[in-house]
């Protein structure tokens, strides 16, 4: 088992900055990636972004490439999301998610977080 636990979300104006913290406990020494994801109202969950637990591998969905960065510190066991020139469009519930066996970085994940709201306003 493995939990996870995000943080950071919150209210900001568009081209404002928000960094969202992922603290993972549990078997995490198992874990193979870590993901964020998020959910606008009335859309379905998509991805944004990706790390593979060695942190040599990163990947980002197009719409968040250059402004959002993906990184983790393995003695802290957590994965943050660095989310810089928001936009309105950017405005989701961010949800961390970990993968624990070798597969694509956009789906196959095991576990998830109960999610941080964004909102971005214009």
């Amino acid at each position: 088992q493995v939990q996870l636990v995000e943080s950071g979300g919150g209210l900001v104006q568009a081209g404002g900055s928000l960094r969202l913290s992922c603290a993972a406990s549990g078997r995490i020494f198992s874990s193979y990636r870590m993901g964020w994801f998020r959910q606008a109202p009335g859309k379905e969950r998509e991805f944004v972004a990706a790390i593979s637990w060695s942190g040599d591998s990163t990947n980002y969905a197009d719409s968040v490439k250059g402004r959002f960065t993906i990184s983790r510190d393995n003695a802290k066991n957590t994965v943050y999301l660095q989310m810089n020139s928001l936009k309105p469009e950017d405005t989701a519930v961010y949800y961390c998610a970990t993968q624990m066996r070798v597969g694509l970085p956009r789906t196959g994940y095991d576990y998830w977080g109960q999610g941080t709201q964004v909102t971005v306003s214009s």
